[in-house]
């Protein structure tokens, strides 16, 4: 996975008060989640805002990055956890980040790509794409970018489920049963079959 540097600056002041006065001046009120526990044996977080315009580039791209959190200069390795929008005007209301080390599993999507073209493409159908991200469990340091899933033998009719695919090094934590992809009949292919039958 691609790494990219986001800084930001520890909050004391907790509370929907202070959160809002926070938003107001252009920041975003954070989580990060690690090893760290309470006396409740519960995780505790570490609370900082982090600018706007430093999150912009990890919520609004296709790319799923590891992050170098900046917190009062220390640095932190982590992934981005929830995002929390405003229900209505669709604003960033609030980010929890995970604490991530080299030897610990994480569990989180990456983006799936198609390669090839499908048989049954060839033959007039049609490609639907049908879930865009794969729930991925490893060491951070062995996701990719991306999941490259070979659909050339795809014909008309055929889907490629969770359960049909392997990568190596990484536990599939979405469904087995959730379809990935598949080739759907068209009009034109429905034609040129009925087309080639008459023929025959």
């Amino acid at each position: 996975m691609k790494e990219i540097n986001v800084t930001g600056q520890k909050r004391t002041d907790l509370g929907k008060k202070a959160s809002k006065t926070l938003r107001k001046e252009g920041l975003i009120p954070c989580n990060l989640y690690g090893e760290k526990r309470g006396e409740n044996g519960a995780p505790e977080a570490l609370s900082f805002a982090v600018p706007f315009a430093e999150l912009r580039k990890i919520i609004y791209t296709p790319h799923v990055y590891v992050i170098n959190l900046i917190i009062d200069g220390e640095s932190h390795t982590a992934i981005m956890k929830e995002l929390q929008f405003h229900p209505v005007t669709d604003a960033l209301l609030h980010i929890d980040f995970l604490e991530v080390n080299e030897n610990k599993p994480v569990t989180i999507g990456i983006p799936v790509k198609l390669v090839g073209l499908a048989q049954g493409v060839r033959d007039g159908g049609r490609m639907n794409l049908s879930i865009r991200k794969i729930d991925v469990t490893a060491p951070y340091t062995v996701i990719p970018e991306h999941l490259d899933i070979d659909v050339t033998a795809l014909k008309i009719g055929k889907s490629i489920k969770v359960g049909d695919l392997h990568f190596e090094g990484l536990e599939l934590a979405t469904s087995k049963d959730v379809i990935v992809c598949s080739v759907k009949m068209t009009r034109a292919a429905m034609s040129a079959a009925s087309a080639s039958a008459t023929e025959e």
